[in-house]
């Protein structure tokens, strides 16, 4: 706020509004180390006014030259022009926390693209995938968290010099001349044109794409904590065998703890959306009903997105990975799973796709029934002998001929990935 104040005297200097060495005073004095909080602490008890407490304390700090601080701007000149500063640094921050998840993603995908595990649907085992596919759809999705938040940042990084109403009637007869020179100074771009207030749907759309980043990792904390369950077991986060706790009363136990961290942290992410939504209308030109909850949910948006990205990135960079048990959940079904592969070897072979379908269908249930291997099922089955020999049959229920584009599909992606990140000008290991 009070680089907002100094840039805007600055500003006013150089237009000829004020005397250049009244605008240099204001700059010179415009810091805490000459306007002491507690001061502006003290003042905003008295009047009830935070800015203009901020400001007050600034005009006693200048002498004199106080006497042009704050001119011709409104409260929300400074505090929005502030914020535009202050969410500038923060999603610095927050794309540096994507891309390094995005590192993370794009390396364990290449390391496990071959790494066959089963893929499952409503939580039954559907058809085989690899790892690394896994891994490079959260890749994707990252990378377009990460053009979701730059395209974002140009509408939410505004700043505003325009006055009671937005109309700059305080600062006629240069005040477009001065929003321009305040806001090149500080880096940011005006507003092309607002109320008394920037527009609220600029940090809605924010909140919300913190909210929808939050999800994500929500999305790869949830997977984590399914596989790492003792019937699954086939990744799980990172734990200090040495020294780290699982449980007060269980020693054997080895939670998914920072995982359900990142979790939980996502529901009161997504609870900030809707206070969000909430602040874009206001009465006429403004009124305050949006200026005390977004003091509390944009700082926490900013704060918990970073946090839970450097959780998320370093379960990531130390998932413990059990390719054996994946191996063995492969073959949970006694070769059910490849039912599908089955029915489309026949219709190749020339059978109608909805015979084959309904026979498989028959045969996956006869097997699981009698507890038989699908295999066995089949060869005992006169329709499936006819037309498909027991090499045939075998290559059918072989998981890794039944990858598809599987690891083309993650080369690709990581390769498309790659060439984002070094436009973005990253420079890989």
């Amino acid at each position: 706020m009070l680089e907002v104040e100094a840039v805007l005297a600055w500003a006013h200097g150089e237009v000829g509004n004020i005397p250049r060495t009244d605008a240099e005073k204001i700059v010179k004095m415009a810091s805490v180390k000459h306007v002491k909080i507690g001061r502006v602490k003290e003042i905003e008890r008295e009047i009830k006014h935070d800015v203009m407490a901020l400001v007050r304390a600034l005009a006693e700090a200048c002498g004199p030259s106080g006497a042009y601080v704050h001119l011709g701007a409104t409260s929300s000149d400074i505090l929005d022009t502030a914020m535009a500063l202050q969410l500038r640094d923060a999603l610095d921050l927050i794309e540096k926390r994507l891309n390094d998840l995005e590192a993370v993603l794009v390396e364990k995908a290449e390391q496990y693209k071959e790494t066959i595990m089963i893929g499952r649907t409503h939580g039954q085992h559907a058809l085989p995938i690899t790892l690394g596919f896994k891994f490079a759809v959260w890749m994707r999705e990252t990378a377009r968290h990460i053009k979701r938040l730059r395209e974002c940042r140009g509408r939410a990084l505004v700043g505003k010099m325009s006055g009671a109403v937005g109309t700059q009637a305080g600062l006629d007869p240069h005040a477009i001349r001065i929003q321009q020179l305040v806001m090149e100074r500080l880096g940011v771009k005006p507003a092309q044109i607002s109320t008394q207030i920037v527009q609220r749907d600029r940090y809605a759309e924010l909140v919300c794409v913190l909210a929808i980043i939050a999800s994500t990792l929500d999305k790869m904390a949830t997977e984590i904590r399914e596989l790492q369950r003792p019937e699954i077991g086939e990744v799980s986060e990172p734990f200090e065998r040495e020294r780290q706790v699982g449980s007060s009363t269980m020693p054997h136990k080895r939670n998914p703890i920072t995982c359900e961290r990142v979790s939980g942290l996502a529901k009161v992410m997504r609870s900030l959306v809707g206070p969000a939504l909430e602040n874009v209308p206001t009465w006429h030109e403004r009124d305050l009903t949006q200026s005390s909850g977004e003091r509390f949910i944009i700082p926490e948006a900013c704060i918990l997105t970073d946090y839970m990205l450097v959780l998320m990135t370093n379960v990531l960079k130390d998932l413990w990975v059990d390719e054996e048990r994946m191996r063995t959940n492969l073959e949970l079904t006694r070769g059910r799973t490849m039912s599908e592969a089955v029915m489309m070897a026949l219709t190749r072979k020339g059978m109608d796709r909805q015979e084959a379908h309904e026979l498989i269908r028959q045969l996956a249930i006869e097997s699981e029934v009698e507890k038989q291997l699908f295999k066995e099922t089949l060869m005992k089955n006169d329709a499936v002998q006819r037309i498909l020999s027991e090499k045939e049959i075998g290559e059918a229920l072989d998981p890794r001929n039944y990858l598809g584009t599987a690891i083309k599909q993650v080369d690709l992606a990581v390769r498309k990935t790659k060439r984002e990140r070094k436009a973005r000008g990253l420079t890989e290991k």
